[in-house]
């Protein structure tokens, strides 16, 4: 269990006022911005933290290595579809994927698997917005 730190309790504070997901490098401007002093590299050791702990979801940007952050109040097993164009996002729920991991799991001998799903696309505003 991690130290509830006035960085880590600010860092909680702006993911939770933030709807869509973020990178540590913006987080740490918008905590900058606010006035908030926290380094950045304690940005990104309490999201990693947070990320371990499921208190948060993590996404990768599509063709890329960069990580999202979102704070997530769901802690059921979920997944994410994603709006590539303005970062969106959309918890859903896909049973077919569980009983298909869980099937090809099965199916060569593997136990206690877990995994990660984003779907990414453009939401109906950016879509919108690109026929204009």
């Amino acid at each position: 269990m991690q130290r509830k730190t006035r960085q880590r309790t600010a860092i909680v504070e702006a993911l939770k006022s933030w709807q869509n997901f973020i990178s540590a490098q913006d987080l740490y401007e918008r905590l900058e911005a606010a006035g908030e002093t926290v380094g950045l590299a304690t940005v990104y050791r309490n999201l990693q933290d947070l990320a371990a702990s499921h208190d948060v979801d993590v996404v990768r940007l599509e063709d890329s290595d960069v990580q999202l952050f979102r704070y997530c109040g769901n802690d059921q097993h979920h997944h994410h579809l994603v709006c590539r164009s303005c970062g969106t996002t959309q918890e859903i729920s896909a049973a077919d994927v569980e009983t298909w991991a869980h099937a090809v799991a099965d199916r060569y001998g593997f136990a206690d698997v877990s995994h990660s799903l984003e779907l990414y696309g453009r939401c109906a505003a950016c879509q919108a917005k690109a026929e204009k």
